[in-house]
């Protein structure tokens, strides 16, 4: 349940993502779309804050190269854009980031302290990547940690669950 003090992170719905074919596409994101979308409506009649944390990289950013990842999410393509199906709306806050934790080097804590949250609820994808490790460093960072099964998506069954089960018994996330 959304609540003031509370936030709603979309980590990674975006084009390059979601769409069939696109360069890094993860088809499990479509399945949960409806329940994402669901999720947006509550949080913001509830009065929580929606935070959309999106990949933004370089054309020719090093991390490509380093992992071995085609191009994608490069800043200012229609490939870094949130889907349309849950577009951000007037009031939500976009943070980019250009690796894995929507905390490395971004204004995702400052715009967590501005708004007062201390409770922070985790969807997109990918479980096992930049879901993880974004609950990794919310829960080092003390706050309440939330994700919800219905709302995150891997790549395949087995990283999906091994992550789930980390931020579980590791990170002390509640795994709903």
């Amino acid at each position: 349940m959304a609540r003031k003090g509370s936030a709603l992170l979309v980590i990674d719905m975006l084009e390059d993502f979601v769409r069939p074919g696109a360069p890094l596409e993860v088809p499990q994101t479509r399945k949960i779309l409806p329940a994402i979308a669901r999720r947006l409506a509550r949080t913001r009649r509830e009065g929580g804050l929606v935070v959309y944390v999106c990949d933004s990289h370089r054309k020719n950013d090093p991390e490509f190269a380093r992992m071995g990842w085609p191009p994608h999410a490069v800043a200012g393509t229609k490939g870094a854009a949130v889907i349309s199906e849950i577009a951000p709306e007037p009031g939500d806050v976009v943070v980019e980031k250009k690796t894995y934790s929507g905390f490395f080097r971004t204004t995702l804590q400052t715009v967590l302290r501005r708004h007062g949250i201390r409770s922070v609820s985790l969807s997109g994808c990918v479980t096992h990547i930049c879901i993880l490790y974004t609950a990794a460093d919310a829960a080092m960072r003390g706050y309440d940690v939330t994700v919800d099964e219905s709302l995150v998506a891997g790549l395949d069954r087995r990283t999906h669950r091994f992550a789930l089960d980390q931020m579980k018994k590791v990170l002390g996330v509640r795994v709903v």
